[in-house]
């Protein structure tokens, strides 16, 4: 199948970790994403540096992912750059800065032009002969490449996310990615974007509902280099934290699963809450040193019905029916693609 049209890994919705154990990266199977780490970015005199050096100072995103990326080669995490180029067929040709507002951004600015120092890697953020190189992506969306292909052929299912912007090439590639079943981590002080506000709004609001962690890279380091050895799981006395980061409790017992209920933490009221919280243990996606993660954020965490310990029947009514059970999809009426498709087959309504 030729790059310009990737094979995508799954073709119906899932989570693909799911035979894995443990609650952090799997060495061999987590891969590392450095989305447009190139000098229109990340240099003074790029292209892009008056929209963007105020969150690249900030947040000292190229101190941050030069230590992500020595860190995963370290620990034998592959590491792929997600670059962008254009030529003057995809502006004369394809049309490109008609097709959305960032593309005319791009193009009125002349951003990443192809062969140009703009769109040449920051020097402090050069591949090397074991990395890989991806092909470049013409908008947002990093999937758009050869990306699931190479991702498939390494066997990959978690994908580390860094890079630039954060509201735009980051956000629609994790998007993407767990769409198509990967388990996503954003490294949020290795990405910048134009201005602060819209950081503020991928790594609080959208990032922790896409992904189920928005971690730094310290907390990304300390996690791959436990999840190289033999390691424990919660443990009493951790500290939980919400997919967006924010803190909600310590874990004050670890409960295995019975007949009666599924395995949980139970986290003792606090400040936060006014009764105990009882976290189901499939909620929790990650840990680095003592702090675990579930992939709820905390912002809307006390919606969750999680006042008692989690039960078996309670679980199986979450499940909902199974698919030969339900006669019309919707309620009140099927799919219209299903329908014609029944008619064809001579098939009755239901």
């Amino acid at each position: 199948m030729p790059p310009s049209t990737p094979k995508t890994p799954t073709a119906s919705p899932t989570y693909l970790p799911k035979e894995e154990a443990g609650i952090s990266f799997p060495p061999d199977r987590t891969a590392l994403l450095v989305i447009d780490p190139v000098n229109d970015f990340l240099s003074e005199g790029g292209a892009a540096w008056e929209m963007t050096k105020s969150t690249v100072i900030k947040n000292d995103v190229v101190g941050h992912l030069k230590r992500a990326i020595a860190g995963a080669r370290l620990r034998g995490v592959p590491v792929l750059f997600g670059p962008m180029a254009y030529t003057q067929e995809d502006y004369a040709g394809e049309q490109l800065q008609r097709r959305s507002g960032i593309n005319r951004l791009m193009f009125e600015k002349k951003m990443f032009l192809a062969g140009s120092w703009g769109a040449d890697f920051h020097p402090d953020l050069q591949p090397q002969e074991d990395d890989t190189v991806l092909l470049p992506h013409k908008s947002c969306d990093v999937f758009t490449t050869d990306l699931p292909e190479h991702l498939q052929q390494m066997g990959i299912t978690h994908l580390v996310i860094a890079g630039m912007t954060a509201n735009l090439c980051c956000e629609s590639t994790g998007r993407h990615a767990m769409e198509a079943g990967f388990d996503v981590t954003f490294l949020s002080d290795a990405i910048g974007a134009a201005t602060v506000p819209e950081y503020e709004a991928s790594i609080h609001l959208n990032y922790p509902l896409i992904a189920n962690a928005v971690i730094t890279v310290d907390e990304f380091l300390a996690a791959i280099a436990t999840s190289a050895t033999a390691h424990a799981g919660v443990q009493p006395g951790d500290t939980v934290r919400g997919s967006d980061h924010g803190e909600i409790g310590t874990v004050e017992q670890v409960i295995e699963a019975t007949e009666e209920t599924e395995g949980y933490l139970r986290v003792p009221r606090g400040l936060l809450f006014k009764s105990d919280i009882y976290i189901p243990r499939d909620a929790v996606l990650r840990r680095s040193g003592t702090d675990v993660f579930i992939n709820i954020p905390k912002l809307i965490f006390a919606q969750m019905p999680w006042s008692e310990p989690p039960s078996r029947t309670e679980r199986q009514a979450k499940l909902g029916p199974a698919a030969a059970e339900v006669d019309k999809l919707y309620g009140s009426r099927s799919p219209s693609t299903q329908e014609r498709s029944d008619q064809a087959q001579g098939k009755p309504p239901p």
